[in-house]
């Protein structure tokens, strides 16, 4: 890759023919038209917090060094932003009069409300540019190992990066944009930021029973999504079926897996909302969202919800009455070893060589009390499960 550094463009330079899609929440073009500021392997903005781009103002108006910036060389006069197109479209914002920093007093300034030689400071700022050339290979290669102001790029930017291509623009169009309509609905299932990829990342995930990296190969050339969004809704509309009832213990579950493994099975959605306000109100669940595969799996595997387990006082006294009552009858103080055959049936175990069970397993109505529990030698214990 050949680099060629660059000291004699201005903020005022990047600024001419500046746009920026409020829609999509990303730099479009700059430097005339010169300049794509957002190539589709880049991350989206996510400057725009009143803060971060707040500070690369000030740091123009400090006379703070903005860091190297890295432009790739895709044809005769045209370029691509590979590094720093956060701070370039935060400039390029603020000149346009998106956004204002506040003064020393406090006050909200736009640029067009700066004083004159303030306007100047930041127009007339240069910046450190490298124009690289090189093949695609090499040009992403090296996007990889950079971090932008600071905060690396994520599993899925960095997948947009590698197989960015006409699928990569519909499936960000679809899933990175935060003015999405649908997205207040999905965001009640998926956890994350729309910006930083994650709600892609789960519809790829989705889609390729985790495979997201194969699947964006596959897919790269693409010029629809169709079979993404049909999956994605498809586990969507299943999930927001099952459970009328939306709780914030949902977000983030492994909805794609569900889907997969019981969106086979017919559920009863009445039966369903009264099963999960019962679990949601019961004391002993511990693990809220493991309810919704609980149910999902027919109320089965009680290890998803976590039961309380009994407090030390309690099995001290269970197992000092049971080991009083068997060491009078010359038994063993296991319920269980007593009834056997072999050596054990008179053995006394110690209390650390037992574990407190439920005598009516908590998913039969069992309580989690003294009156339902019952000292078994651990053998024996991981042997009942729930019988």
């Amino acid at each position: 890759m050949i680099t060629t550094l660059v000291t004699d463009i201005t903020v005022e330079d990047i600024c001419k023919g500046f746009v920026y899609n409020e829609y999509e929440g990303k730099g479009l073009f700059g430097l005339s038209g010169k300049l794509v500021i957002q190539p589709e392997y880049q991350r989206n903005y996510i400057y725009a917090d009143g803060k971060r781009d707040v500070a690369v103002i000030d740091s123009i108006l400090k006379g703070y060094p903005l860091g190297l910036i890295y432009f790739t060389k895709v044809a005769e006069d045209k370029y691509e932003v590979l590094d720093g197109q956060q701070r370039i479209t935060s400039f390029g914002r603020y000149v346009t009069g998106k956004f204002a920093i506040n003064d020393q007093n406090g006050i909200p300034r736009y640029f067009s409300g700066l004083a004159k030689d303030m306007q100047d400071k930041i127009m007339q700022t240069t910046l450190t540019i490298y124009i690289c050339e090189g093949t695609e290979s090499e040009i992403k290669e090296w996007f990889k190992t950079i971090n932008i102001a600071g905060i690396p790029l994520n599993e899925q930017e960095l997948s947009n990066a590698i197989h960015s291509g006409p699928f990569v623009t519909k499936a960000k169009e679809e899933f990175s944009n935060s003015q999405n309509a649908n997205i207040q609905k999905w965001s009640a299932y998926i956890s994350g930021s729309v910006v930083r990829q994650d709600y892609l990342r789960t519809a790829l995930s989705w889609v390729s029973k985790s495979e997201i990296d194969d699947y964006m190969s596959r897919h790269r050339y693409d010029d629809n999504i169709n079979e993404l969004k049909a999956y994605f809704t498809s586990v969507i509309d299943w999930v927001s079926s099952v459970f009328t009832d939306v709780e914030s213990e949902m977000r983030g579950l492994p909805w794609g897996e569900f889907y997969e493994q019981y969106h086979t099975n017919a559920y009863d959605p009445d039966e369903v909302s009264a099963k999960l306000k019962e679990l949601y109100s019961d004391d002993f669940v511990h693990d809220r969202k493991g309810v919704y595969e609980y149910i999902l799996g027919g109320c089965i595997d009680s290890k998803l919800l976590n039961i309380r387990i009994f407090d030390e006082r309690t099995k001290k006294t269970v197992y000092t009455r049971q080991t009083d009552e068997a060491k009078s009858k010359n038994i063993s103080n296991c319920p269980l070893c007593a009834m056997g055959t072999d050596n054990n049936k008179n053995r006394i175990w110690k209390i650390t060589e037992m574990d407190a069970d439920h005598v009516t397993a908590w998913s039969r109505g069992g309580a989690t009390d003294i009156d339902n529990c019952q000292m078994l030698c651990k053998t024996h214990n991981r042997a009942k499960g729930n019988r």
